[in-house]
């Protein structure tokens, strides 16, 4: 029986695994092989990251020539393998064993440890951002206004300054919950409470606070804000509940010292300081506020009334000084009769004087006295 010869062909940039009868006879360079029917030659790249080999690798690591052409990686469950060829990154490893051609000893391996569930900081921003697309690790950022509350397998770890940090998908939880370090303001808006003599109003108020312990606030109080809104609404309630109407309008001040000391004694509980809170806005009902309205506008009216009573007396008062000046001087009177013969004059055409006594005809005139 004539037996078969195959032909294959090896080019450069490959290397041929040789079977014989199913087991591994050696490593295949570049060239021209024939081949018996009952012999087979793998080809694969040296430029494939991974070895993938159909044959067991323990097997061919048997043979020195191969084992010497290769860079095997074993990598443990509880690691990550990061493969570099010439300086660059070109992928990342998960548990098992790993294969590459490496005859020109260009591949090198960095083990990381997911145990530690921070990403090593000083991988390149390159390396990061790859394994955050192949999902090997996720990113989480603490701004600069913020501190970060680091939590692995829901126990609180450390506090994070600001920057951008990058954990390992290992399979355990990791979060970050970030606390604000800057001055914040809490709006108690719209707040219905009866006053002492059965008046509703409604009353907006704010309040700003800054973080004092940020571990804390998070680990030993349950929604902060929230039981600050809750103190916040409690003292307002407490301070209208014991105050009629007109006192509250009349004292508001006196109201927002109140509320300031009141939340003032909640600091040391909610691991906050308050620096200061106060009531914005009033708000009346709308029968209240007409009837409010109604009584200001009767106010001013009695106040307009007043004034101007006082200066119709001050006006008589000065037109009586006058009269008597110029009753005791003659002069003066004169003058007075002057000035006002010269307004008149300014308002009348033409006047026909027969001579003599000018000042005297003026005056008959201003008298209607004139023949």
């Amino acid at each position: 029986m004539k037996k078969i010869v195959n032909k294959v062909i090896v080019d450069e940039n490959q290397r041929g695994l040789y079977f014989k009868n199913g087991k591994f006879a050696g490593v295949l360079d570049p060239g021209k092989y024939y081949i018996w029917g009952d012999r087979e030659i793998e080809k694969h790249s040296i430029f494939s990251e991974i070895l993938w080999l159909k044959a067991n690798p323990d097997k061919l690591l048997e043979d020195i020539d191969f084992a010497s052409r290769v860079l095997v990686v074993d990598v443990e469950d509880h690691q990550n393998a990061l493969v570099y060829r010439n300086g660059n990154f070109k992928t990342v490893l998960a548990g098992g064993r790993h294969v590459f051609w490496n005859e020109d000893k260009a591949y090198t391996v960095r083990m990381a440890d997911k145990t530690d569930p921070v990403v090593p900081a000083d991988l390149s921003d390159f390396v990061l951002q790859r394994l955050v697309v192949n999902k090997t690790c996720r990113m989480e950022e603490v701004t600069e206004y913020q501190k970060g509350l680091l939590f692995v397998n829901r126990q609180f770890v450390r506090i994070l300054e600001p920057g951008v940090y990058y954990f390992w998908n290992n399979g355990v939880p990791v979060q970050v919950r970030t606390v604000d370090t800057r001055l914040l303001q809490l709006d108690v808006n719209g707040q219905e409470m009866l006053t002492k003599d059965k008046v509703t109003i409604r009353v907006n108020l704010v309040c700003h606070y800054r973080i004092r312990e940020y571990e804390k606030i998070l680990l030993e109080v349950d929604d902060y804000e929230e039981q600050l809104h809750l103190a916040a609404q409690m003292a307002l309630r407490e301070y209208v509940g014991r105050y009629g109407l007109d006192e509250i309008l009349e004292n508001k001040d006196r109201m927002s010292a109140y509320l300031l000391e009141i939340l003032k004694g909640k600091e040391e509980a909610l691991f906050l300081t308050v620096t200061d809170a106060g009531v914005k806005d009033i708000i009346l009902p709308g029968e209240i506020r007409e009837i409010m309205n109604t009584v200001l506008v009767a106010e001013k009216r009695a106040q307009a009334n007043v004034i101007t009573r006082r200066e119709e007396v001050a006006s008589t008062r000065s037109l009586l000084n006058t009269a008597k000046l110029m009753d005791e001087n003659q002069t003066l009177y004169k003058l007075k009769e002057l000035e006002y013969l010269e307004k008149i004059c300014e308002h009348v055409g033409s006047v026909h004087l027969s001579g003599g006594d000018v000042l005297g005809q003026l005056s008959a005139l201003l008298r209607g006295n004139a023949s």
